[in-house]
């Protein structure tokens, strides 16, 4: 067997060892998307030097920035490195819907957008190359969200083969507040579930008035990477209000959650996305116009939401809230928020080892 294969099989050959099928937990790999570090403005070599520091078995790449060149030479030299680590790279870039918001009006056409993103995932090693369709803002206004789902659908098509060929599958996030878990498994089913997929990502739901178990439960049959991340969520007068906090602070009840995510979603890595520093987010819906942008929103869904904000109360940790947009504050409080990030993503990774027995290589 070549060194390479080998590689590959190790999670198996673990899970067998383990006595998986015994009854025994299903072993997932655990790692964390480059985001989470995004302060550090350090680049694909550091940040697998980080990973294996941490006795990691995964990382997701999530922005083509995280490179330091795109050129083959440079990528190869990523993907060798990862195998040494024994790290495996899930691939990923940004915004591919042409009519939303956050789509970057400088640069090349979407599908040559997404297509580099997944050639670029293949030569690193990658098997999954996340981005996401748009963000809250695209489900107000004209035109509706539909209409930049549909956009989404004709992106993916028009780049299916090349994905195929590749061997790399197009996961997409539900990101931002730009759609329910429905409106993902849609794009996923009309563009075709043998080259898109989903990353499925547990602290975005909020935004959407959404309970991160439903998002797991219709999402997990696409799910082949994912990001995880806790969040506070507790009642205020106009709704709800939500923050993002590190594995473990939040009232998304983790050890239950990851339960149901060995038993859904076995073949998918678990990422940790931890982001804190963020002030809390009210989620008005109490108010009228709110639901101007959820007309098909489920009733059954949404009053598991409610339970889960019954649920909870305001964070009452220590937080340098500092990562806000338009503020600039002193160079310590950046350099705080930077530690900040670093201490919460391992403090997160320490969790889902002890407490939710998520991981591999740590244990060797």
């Amino acid at each position: 067997m070549h060194r390479r294969e080998f590689l590959r099989a190790l999670p198996g050959a673990v899970a067998m060892a383990a006595g998986v099928g015994q009854g025994a937990e299903v072993p997932v790999k655990l790692g964390f998307d480059t985001y989470s570090l995004r302060a550090f403005r350090w680049k694909a070599p550091q940040l697998l030097e980080f990973a294996a520091a941490q006795k990691l078995d995964t990382i997701q790449i999530s922005s083509l920035h995280d490179y330091e060149s795109l050129e083959p030479e440079y990528l190869q030299t990523v993907r060798e490195q990862a195998a040494r680590l024994n790290i495996t790279i899930d691939g990923g870039m940004g915004c591919v819907c042409p009519s939303s918001r956050s789509f970057s009006k400088n640069g090349p056409p979407a599908a040559d957008r997404v297509l580099q993103g997944l050639q670029v995932a293949k030569a690193v090693g990658g098997r999954s190359m996340r981005c996401f369709m748009g963000s809250s803002e695209d489900r107000t206004g004209d035109p509706p969200i539909e209409f930049h789902m549909e956009n989404t659908i004709k992106v993916f098509r028009s780049v299916r083969q090349q994905a195929l060929d590749l061997g790399v599958k197009i996961a997409l996030e539900n990101h931002a507040g730009d759609m329910q878990a429905r409106e993902v498994r849609t794009i996923i089913e009309e563009a075709g579930k043998d080259y898109v997929a989903s990353c499925l990502d547990t602290g975005n739901p909020l935004w959407v008035v959404e309970d991160p178990f439903v998002s797991l439960e219709i999402l997990a049959p696409y799910a082949v990477t994912t990001h995880m991340r806790d969040s506070i969520v507790f009642e205020v007068p106009q709704g709800a209000a939500g923050q993002w906090v590190a594995l473990g602070d939040g009232n998304v009840d983790f050890v239950k959650f990851v339960a149901e995510f060995r038993r859904l979603c076995p073949q998918s890595s678990m990422q940790l996305e931890i982001i804190t520093g963020r002030p809390p987010r009210v989620i008005p819906y109490f108010e009228r116009d709110f639901w101007k942008a959820f007309p098909k929103a489920r009733a059954d869904e949404f009053v598991r939401f409610v339970a889960l904000v019954k649920s909870g109360h305001p964070f009452m940790g220590a937080m340098v809230v500092e990562d806000v947009s338009g503020l600039h504050g002193p160079g310590v409080m950046k350099d705080a928020l930077r530690e900040q990030q670093r201490v919460d993503l391992v403090r997160s990774l320490d969790y889902a080892k002890q407490k939710l027995n998520v991981g591999v290589n740590w244990r060797s």
